[in-house]
């Protein structure tokens, strides 16, 4: 097993065991309710969550987000997410796809269209490792490898920090994901890891001709945390804890960069566990919301399981809409029912 695979491994490990959560900074959305509507004048079974996303059609606003792969434990847990994704039409973004570059026979851990031929699938690269070595020809590359119709460029400064010889050059970036996006023949997504994205840094981002963004706020798991279990030194470890509950909370995130980009596709992730959290998201702007310690802890259990999940996040957020007097989710985001409190 390589170093990227071992790693890979871990983090199932930790993520699935080790308390690695935010505690102190949450994702923000237990700030806001919504107003009860007890005459809601429609009938529950009527009650439509479907939705499109980058010119797709999706069942509900669920993206199972991006977690693994590269080893055949994340392969069973990509294939399983996959399966219930085609049959309930949610988008899914696999994990990081280095190690498919770096070890191409552990591709098939990630090539998950022979599950779900129809689904909106997301490739997912570091875009720090345009500054390690790849170019287009990588970024095509794990496209291809899915058939995927968007990359996931995810950006994580602080979990390189703490991990033991991560990749911390992020000095010109921005340039070389213009030159990227320009390029490539699907549209990117840029994605922090969980500790936000601003919307001075979206603005930019937009700029540089990213197609949508994944705000993946504070509030879930830390990957400071998880680093941190991994650390081999009391150092990174120490530094790991430090840094355990920094970024911006995911409300926050996603309300200021609808504010200033109202238009552009819009994931909210980032400590969201319930149909309730998904709702909050698409009522503060978002387009679709991306869930992953949830679906990891379902996928390594069973397909029954994550099949589970998404009937019941689904009945969540069907309720959601309900009780608020909403029978779809354009009327739930252009409603005024979601209120902030204090």
């Amino acid at each position: 097993m390589t170093q990227t695979q071992q790693r890979k491994a871990d983090h199932i490990r930790i993520c699935l065991d080790e308390d690695v959560q935010f505690r102190a900074n949450t994702n923000g959305l237990e700030r806001y309710r919504f107003t009860h509507c007890c005459l809601p004048e429609l009938n529950r079974s009527e009650i439509d969550i479907s939705t499109t996303f980058l010119g797709k059609s999706l069942g509900a606003p669920l993206l199972i987000s991006s977690m693994t792969g590269g080893t055949e434990q994340a392969k069973t847990i990509n294939f399983r997410l996959a399966e219930v994704a085609q049959h309930y039409k949610l988008a899914m973004g696999v994990g990081s796809q280095r190690v498919a570059v770096e070890k191409p026979e552990v591709g098939h851990t990630f090539a998950v269209r022979s599950q779900a031929p129809d689904i909106i699938l997301f490739a997912n690269i570091g875009a720090v490792q345009l500054n390690y070595s790849y170019g287009l020809e990588e970024c095509q590359k794990v496209v291809d490898l899915l058939t995927a119709d968007g990359l996931i460029l995810h950006i994580n400064p602080l979990q390189e920090c703490i991990q033991a010889n991560g990749d911390t050059n992020f000095k010109g970036l921005l340039d070389k994901i213009n030159g990227l996006c320009s390029k490539l023949t699907v549209p990117v997504i840029a994605k922090e890891v969980g500790n936000g994205i601003s919307a001075g840094m979206a603005q930019r981002l937009l700029e540089a001709g990213v197609t949508a963004i994944d705000v993946a706020g504070a509030g879930g798991t830390s990957w400071a945390k998880v680093e941190s279990e991994r650390g081999l030194t009391a150092h990174q470890r120490r530094l790991g804890q430090t840094f355990g509950d920094w970024g911006l909370p995911t409300a926050e995130c996603i309300t200021s960069i609808r504010a200033i980009a109202p238009d552009i596709p819009l994931i909210a992730s980032g400590g969201l566990r319930n149909g309730l959290d998904v709702a909050k998201a698409i009522a503060l702007g978002a387009d679709i919301a991306g869930l992953a310690l949830p679906f990891l802890q379902a996928a390594a259990e069973s397909v029954d399981a994550v099949d589970a999940l998404v009937q019941l996040l689904m009945a969540e957020i069907t309720t959601a809409l309900f009780c608020t007097g909403n029978a779809t989710l354009s009327d739930l985001k252009q409603s005024d029912t979601l209120k902030k409190l204090g």
